[in-house]
């Protein structure tokens, strides 16, 4: 399945801060029954978000109409816990595209970009200037540069540089999931096969 391919994103941001955010918490267990990757968003942090009765809990950030966008913004050590794919499928599936943290887990980082979700680690100080800027303004606006592999608060023109693995940056540059990818290199792989069998 492809994805929307990311190049340059500007938007403002919801803010979590938030730390040791794990998988559990963004999709609880029981809603794992699906096998598509569709209507997880309805219950991106269902527990946090909605109460035993299923009304939305004023105080928590997602059901605060003050601030939106497709960044999400998280504390240290975001995504860990279980392996789950569903919480990266959770997050796209909300709307977002990107996630920002200062420091997230290996495995969760990797289901991200594999279902289209940018996630870009920062400094901590960094994190901070983000979180201090949207507190300030909720219409502040990032621009997250994949080709530059830049992270800019607009307003202040602050800027990060972040990493990334460069297959991974080609397929979310070109909306690729890993068979995706394979699948552009058909005649390619087709072309060799036949030069190796004559």
């Amino acid at each position: 399945m492809s994805y929307d391919n990311f190049n340059i994103l500007r938007s403002t941001a919801v803010p979590m801060p938030i730390e040791n955010v794990d998988t559990d918490q963004i999709i609880p267990a029981r809603f794992l029954k699906a096998t598509e990757r569709k209507g997880f968003g309805d219950n991106l942090f269902r527990d946090w978000r909605y109460n035993n009765d299923n009304t939305p809990k004023k105080d928590f950030i997602l059901n605060n109409p003050v601030y939106s966008g497709k960044i999400l913004v998280g504390g240290k050590n975001f995504g860990s816990g279980s392996s789950r794919e569903h919480a990266a499928w959770a997050i796209y599936d909300y709307g977002f595209r990107c996630v920002v943290s200062s420091f997230f887990a290996d495995i969760f980082k990797n289901n991200a970009i594999n279902v289209g979700i940018l996630p870009v680690q920062v400094s901590e100080m960094f994190l901070d200037k983000i979180f201090t800027a949207i507190e300030s303004d909720p219409g502040t606006e990032l621009e997250v540069n994949l080709p530059e592999q830049t992270i800019t608060i607009l307003a202040t023109k602050e800027k990060e540089s972040f990493d990334i693995n460069g297959y991974k940056k080609n397929n979310l540059l070109n909306g690729y999931d890993d068979i995706d990818y394979l699948q552009s290199m058909k005649a390619d792989i087709r072309s060799f096969a036949t030069v190796s069998l004559y």
